[in-house]
């Protein structure tokens, strides 16, 4: 099953496929931790539409006192125009009070959902993440969190305004004149609205196709620069440069399309609000002349209209806007009901480690029901004891430590730490319990001080430099400029594999957990480290329940016990002299090493 289609909806479907109410009510909780806040800024929301929409009825009074009647003197209208200033006045005041009131609720939300995206990453499985495209996934990450801001500046700021404005001048309008305003106030909005809706629906395919292919041009132009060196070897620049600039050719059609055809519908929509403003003066003018209005009723009419009309203009930009969010919200979310493949089941405790005994009683395992890695695999790594595995390539081995981990869970048999089954336990006590020296050792792209340092962020210096002492690095270390804070690159580029490796060490030693793997730990070492180091790891895992997983024999002939496999199976067992007294598979692997470093 392909988990990244799962993960981000499968973003190349169409936008019927989407669930845009499940994802407004999605985002509710987030919004709703400030409660109290929401329904002020609402509150406010309401206060300053009513004082909008006020300024056309003072305004009205105004022109209706500034007419002069016969025998009458015309007095300046001074408490009318005081009114007008204030409502103005208000309107700025409230509106600033909702937006500075909603900052925290809207911040806050944005902080709640990037930080939830994050973590369920992590939880997610390695599967998920072997499978994953890093800049894919990046890209709809950042505009599905960014759509967060842009959905609730919408939904709060524009959209509920409109609704509360245009419910009060209907309001006004049926009470005051005649239906004829209202019929053509309404069905002009109905006009509009229908218009826009499906224009915009027609236009969201080519939004659609340009989020994919961005997605696809960020990802393609990430994974060169992560294969920097891959591309130079190769003298691959322009494959790379022809394969981003090809999806990026497509990207700009659909670009195209969507702005030219958003030319179409802002011209629809002028044209809409147009007529429909001219008919409403026709009708007022008309009523005017008629005498069954006043002059100040024209002005509050016209007002009105180019009151209505200025919001519900931005109406199409709103909408499309707010459907593009939901789109780009919609990976989001999708991502986040990615089950998780390995989870703690719901009566689970924490691993107790007394003696950190390892058994890998008959176990199975199959990446797919088409690719099965091990077939009972039974061993036990006695506590206290260092226990090698080795193998051919291919032979399952490396498989051993993602299933002790639980990165995968075992598809038969089990595996038991002090004879619990590791199944039954959280897996943040089972990680906690074991330390790993992998054979490819990735780094942060931070100081050498907090890669060390994350094998037990309690640790003192003094911690880090007997660890790195240990692992033969502390030298190397203090040798450089800035010494601990070296900044070691992405992934750990500025450093050498045996650099990386030792730092690997040195973290696990830092961490000092009861169980320790080391898988191929000294494979990117050259002979001399590495024989340095093999007298460390020997005192490192004399105190710890090791198991090590190993291509070179060479440095495991000290271990307690060392199981051989072969094609996914254990096909021998023994210490090192047993092992070559069998004459079996084992004997044949040294005497094919022995023979490659003699020549």
């Amino acid at each position: 099953m392909n988990l990244q289609n799962n993960a981000m909806g499968r973003t190349e479907a169409p936008h019927t496929n989407r669930r845009d109410l499940h994802n407004l009510k999605s985002m509710l909780p987030f919004i709703m931790e400030f409660r109290g806040r929401v329904i002020f800024a609402l509150t406010c929301l309401i206060l300053a539409k009513v004082a909008t929409v006020g300024v056309p009825v003072v305004l009205k009074a105004i022109v209706d006192a500034l007419q002069p009647m016969p025998n009458q003197t015309l007095l300046l209208p001074l408490g009318l125009l005081l009114a007008y200033g204030a409502l103005r006045l208000a309107t700025s005041l409230f509106n600033e009070l909702r937006d500075a009131v909603f900052a925290r609720v809207r911040y806050r939300a944005i902080r709640r959902v990037s930080t939830k995206v994050l973590e369920h990453l992590h939880n997610l499985s390695l599967r998920f993440h072997l499978e994953r495209k890093t800049g894919a996934i990046a890209r709809d990450i950042e505009r599905g969190t960014s759509s967060v801001s842009t959905l609730i500046n919408y939904l709060v700021f524009s959209i509920i305004p409109i609704a509360v404005e245009f419910a009060l001048v209907a309001f006004i309008l049926l009470k005051n004149y005649t239906p004829i305003f209202a019929i053509v106030t309404f069905s002009t909005v109905a006009i509009y609205v229908i218009f826009t809706f499906k224009i915009t629906e027609w236009r969201m395919d080519f939004r659609h196709e340009m989020n994919r292919l961005d997605s696809s041009s960020s990802n393609q132009s990430i994974d060169s620069l992560i294969n920097y060196e891959t591309v130079k070897y190769f003298n691959s620049e322009q494959i790379e440069l022809k394969r981003y600039n090809e999806t990026l050719e497509k990207w700009e059609e659909m670009a195209v399309k969507s702005q030219t055809s958003m030319s179409l519908l802002n011209f629809g929509q002028s044209a809409i609000i147009g007529v429909g403003v001219t008919i409403i003066m026709f009708f007022a003018a008309q009523q005017v002349v008629q005498k069954q209005m006043s002059l100040g009723d024209l002005v509050m009419v016209n007002a009105f209209m180019l009151q209505l009309f200025m919001p519900l203009g931005m109406l199409g930009i709103i909408y499309r806007q707010l459907k593009y969010t939901l789109a780009d919200m919609d990976m989001v979310f999708r991502l986040l009901e990615t089950p998780q493949e390995i989870q703690d089941k719901p009566d689970a405790k924490g691993l107790v480690v007394k003696q950190a005994n390892i058994c890998f009683e008959n176990v199975n395992f199959a990446y797919t029901p088409e690719r099965q890695i091990l077939f009972d695999v039974s061993f036990t790594v006695p506590a206290g004891k260092t226990v090698a595995v080795v193998g051919h390539s291919g032979a399952g081995k490396s498989t051993l430590p993602r299933l002790l981990y639980r990165f995968y869970e075992v598809t038969g048999g089990r595996i038991l730490i002090d004879g619990q089954d590791i199944r039954e336990v959280t897996q943040a006590s089972l990680r906690r319990a074991i330390g790993i020296v992998p054979q490819d050792t990735v780094l942060f792209n931070d100081t050498l001080r907090y890669n060390l340092q994350y094998g037990n962020p309690d640790a003192t210096h003094a911690d880090l430099e007997r660890a790195a002492e240990m692992a033969h690095i502390r030298d190397f270390i203090e040798s450089l400029p800035d010494g601990w804070n070296t900044m070691v690159g992405e992934r750990g580029l500025k450093l050498s594999g045996g650099e990386k490796q030792r730092v690997a060490i040195a973290r696990a030693i830092i961490k000092n957990p009861p169980i320790l793997i080391f898988d191929e730990a000294t494979s990117s070492l050259d002979s001399g480290t590495e024989q340095a180091i093999q007298q460390t790891l020997q005192e490192v895992a004399g105190q710890h329940t090791s198991l090590i997983i190993a291509h070179r024999l060479s440095t495991v002939v000290d271990a307690d016990q060392i199981v051989v496999m072969n094609a996914g199976k254990v096909v021998e067992q023994g210490t090192h002299s047993e092992l070559l007294a069998k004459e079996g598979l084992y004997k044949q692997m040294w005497e094919l090493q022995l023979g490659e470093e003699s020549t």
